[in-house]
């Protein structure tokens, strides 16, 4: 069989570790329907594990403190393996499952910075391996991913990962020379919008508010300004030309961030994360 055509025969889904990138993956998976009985995961601590098997019911989740082996038989037969370690760990976990992986079980990485070539080197010749660049807003259903294929992974495989991350986000395909950018604008991204809530709710304690109340403005505000951007067709610079009237409140604030180079700042925020991106990625190659 080619990358171009195998597909694993087993509807298993592995997800080996289950930190908030990997459960945020995990819940959106479940949330777009998939049956949890064809989902397992595993976990270093058995607190963990019945942490997530109150959360999840049914969700069979193996812990490494009571098997030592946990990882590789979680992925005997498996369709997807969605690795979920931190980054320093995931050459280690390949090696670790390599054994006990089917040729054609294609594994998706979501660490930032491990290249598919690192990745590559760990696993089997010729393993189907996407790299993936997800964010938390999977969990209510509003992630951004990117992904990129390996050198072993074609449509068939591309179509799983993209399957896996669907039904709770947008998913783009790209190279992935460019997941560092991705990485910069979505990844971090979520991290940006909630340092303006906090901005913003501190600004308003300065007006006089009280701390409670300034806070739940600027939530809701984010929140609400989101759920606008997430229609179908929705242009930021139109919503926001939309709000702020010739010679009005909203024109003066924006006059203000422009004069102190607010989005000159944002892209020197972003293109330092694409940087730290590459250089993580050197530092554990």
């Amino acid at each position: 069989m080619t990358a171009e055509t195998s597909t694993p025969s087993s509807g298993r889904t592995v997800f080996l570790g289950c930190g908030s990138m990997n459960e945020a993956v995990l819940a959106g998976l479940l949330a777009g329907g998939t049956d949890v009985r064809t989902v397992t995961a595993t976990v270093r601590r058995s607190e963990r594990a019945e942490e997530l098997r109150g959360r999840y019911p049914g969700l069979t989740v193996l812990a490494e403190s009571e098997d030592a082996e946990a990882n590789t038989k979680a992925v005997q037969g498996a369709r997807l393996v969605v690795l979920g370690v931190k980054p320093a760990g995931i050459a280690q976990l390949c090696r670790e499952v390599s054994g006990a992986l089917a040729p054609d079980t294609v594994v998706v990485s979501v660490a930032a910075a491990i290249t598919v070539a690192t990745m590559e080197a760990a696993l089997p010749a010729g393993q189907p391996l996407v790299r993936s660049m997800p964010n938390t807003p999977l969990k209510v259903g509003r992630g951004a991913v990117g992904i990129s294929a390996g050198t072993h992974a074609g449509t068939e495989q591309l179509k799983l990962a993209e399957e896996l991350f669907s039904g709770a986000g947008t998913v783009v395909v790209v190279p992935e020379d460019q997941l560092d950018a991705v990485s910069a604008v979505s990844g971090s991204g979520p991290a940006y919008a909630f340092y303006l809530a906090e901005a913003m709710a501190n600004a308003g304690v300065e007006l006089g508010l009280e701390p409670g109340l300034a806070l739940a403005l600027a939530r809701q505000t984010v929140a609400g300004a989101g759920a606008m951007l997430a229609e179908e067709g929705a242009d930021p610079a139109a919503l926001r030309k939309a709000v702020t009237s010739p010679n009005g409140t909203t024109e003066r604030a924006i006059a203000v961030f422009d004069e102190a180079g607010l989005p000159a700042v944002i892209a020197a925020g972003a293109r330092a994360a694409a940087d730290r991106a590459a250089q993580l990625s050197k530092e554990l190659a």
